[in-house]
């Protein structure tokens, strides 16, 4: 097997960008998501009780649990695609970021995955250390 060099036309766009590099504005860089959980990180099964807060643009958040978004009124509703979504329905579902982590961990402690609430899962893991502890 051979290798094969990248079309002319590529090795011609990445010189320019190097050559260009020095006139282009700094890089900047931004967090976008916060991850809420009442599970101790590194536990196998803190991915199903997390929460996100996730940045949406113009300084607005949203609190989710895929595919749901959580509403100024506390529900909890499917979070369509960027084109489906209203004005309305944006205006119910964003937050700044303070009171977008507020509700996170407002909301944190009542995940129920499978029938299981969050202390199930924190009794289990204590439960399980006590015997190979």
């Amino acid at each position: 097997m051979t290798d094969q060099q990248p079309p002319a036309w590529y090795l011609a766009v990445q010189q320019r960008a190097r050559d260009e590099a020095a006139n282009v504005p700094e890089a900047t860089a931004q967090a976008t998501q916060y991850v809420v959980s009442c599970v101790p990180e590194g536990h196998i099964n803190r991915h199903h009780f997390t929460l996100n807060v996730a940045y949406r643009g113009n300084g607005s958040w949203a609190v989710i649990d895929a595919p749901h978004c959580l509403s100024v009124n506390g529900t909890w509703d499917f979070e369509h695609v960027p084109s489906e979504r209203t004005d309305e329905w944006i205006a119910d579902h964003r937050f700044d970021l303070d009171t977008a982590l507020r509700l996170a961990k407002e909301q944190a402690p009542l995940i129920t995955v499978n029938g299981h609430t969050v202390s199930d899962v924190l009794a289990l893991r204590e439960k399980r250390a006590g015997r190979h502890g």
